[in-house]
């Protein structure tokens, strides 16, 4: 029997499949800390950041640069203690070198 293929828009899809439901709001709660934070970040290193997973109360920040994720790594106590004081649960903030 044929299989007929249909096609659905993203919105339909991530309403109709949790996993993508769930995947979804990880991505935007992420991209909202990325904003929350983006004032604490010095503007030159700004561009080299871009917002990762959440695994549970940890979240990943993904830098373009060793020399960057140098100097964000002395900021994460500040973007912890900000996105906490705006009811964020997170215990830690790991950094990724995108290569």
């Amino acid at each position: 029997m044929p299989r007929r293929h249909h096609a659905v828009t993203l919105q339909q899809a991530t309403q109709e499949s949790p996993t993508l439901s769930m995947l979804t709001a990880l991505t935007r709660d992420s991209s909202e800390r990325l904003r929350a934070i983006e004032k604490l970040i010095p503007p030159t290193l700004r561009p080299t950041i871009q917002a990762g997973p959440i695994d549970g109360t940890s979240w990943c920040l993904l830098v373009r640069s060793n020399a960057a994720a140098a100097k964000i790594r002395q900021l994460l106590p500040a973007f912890e203690a900000h996105l906490r004081s705006r009811g964020w649960e997170v215990n830690s903030i790991r950094l990724k070198i995108q290569t």
